[in-house]
């Protein structure tokens, strides 16, 4: 059985952005946003990656992310489905043909989170050791308040019991795997998911640990956040 095993996915449509170019193809730096996150994970503990993409990139991200671009980590590039969570199903299911007897633990990571660090997917992998099962994220600092349907504002939220989620997501991946397996064949709802910590927490009843992340860890979704990242990047080659 091999160790560490990571999924990143790349199917992203960038409507938000306001570009015919998906988000994980934009110029970020000398190279694109993805790279980036393949990049961190190359350099990380990951043992072996399995890109998810959008099904008429295949041929192109075998080329541009492949071994001869110096991804060796990223032995499988495969088809992403509909909605997220197929995609991630997809990329469990690579990762056990590659694999026969499995991984012990996958990381799921969104490849339009381009600064993630190769010391958060370590720490990613060695708190799902301990606990089965983690996030990343980190403590929202700004105050809180439910609004109302007219656009009032309500009740404070308490912030010390609110964390912004981000990827990787960390899991025992026959947890992770057995998770999906029972919602996307066995006929379970898929109403309300939004990440793979829902999918593990509702059909396993295992509880998932917060494992500090980093507020560089953003997620590419508007303009903002490419000139965001594009300044962090800059700094970090200093």
């Amino acid at each position: 059985m091999r160790g560490y095993g990571a999924i990143v996915l790349a199917g992203g449509k960038g409507r938000r952005m306001g570009t015919d170019i998906p988000k994980q193809f934009l110029p970020l730096g000398r190279e694109t946003v993805l790279w980036h996150s393949l990049h961190a994970f190359e350099e990380s503990v990951a043992e072996e990656v399995v890109l998810v993409v959008p099904p008429d990139e295949t041929e192109f991200c075998r080329e541009q992310y492949g071994a001869c671009r110096g991804f060796r980590k990223v032995t499988r590039v495969v088809e992403g489905g509909k909605e997220r969570y197929d995609s991630v199903y997809a990329g469990l299911k690579a990762l056990k043909a590659l694999a026969p007897r499995g991984f012990r633990y996958v990381a799921i990571h969104d490849g339009a989170r381009p600064l993630v660090t190769p010391e958060l997917i370590a720490r990613s992998f060695e708190e799902a050791e301990q606990y089965g099962a983690c996030v990343a994220a980190v403590p929202v600092k700004d105050s809180l308040k439910f609004g109302d349907r007219e656009g009032f504002a309500g009740a404070v939220i308490p912030r010390d019991q609110v964390w912004a989620i981000q990827t990787p997501q960390t899991f025992e991946y026959a947890l992770c795997f057995s998770a999906y397996r029972r919602m996307l064949e066995g006929g379970e709802s898929c109403e309300g998911i939004t990440d793979d910590a829902m999918v593990v927490e509702r059909y396993t009843g295992h509880r998932v640990k917060l494992c500090r992340g980093d507020d560089r860890n953003l997620k590419i979704t508007t303009p903002e956040d490419l000139t965001a990242a594009e300044a962090y990047l800059r700094l970090q080659n200093r």
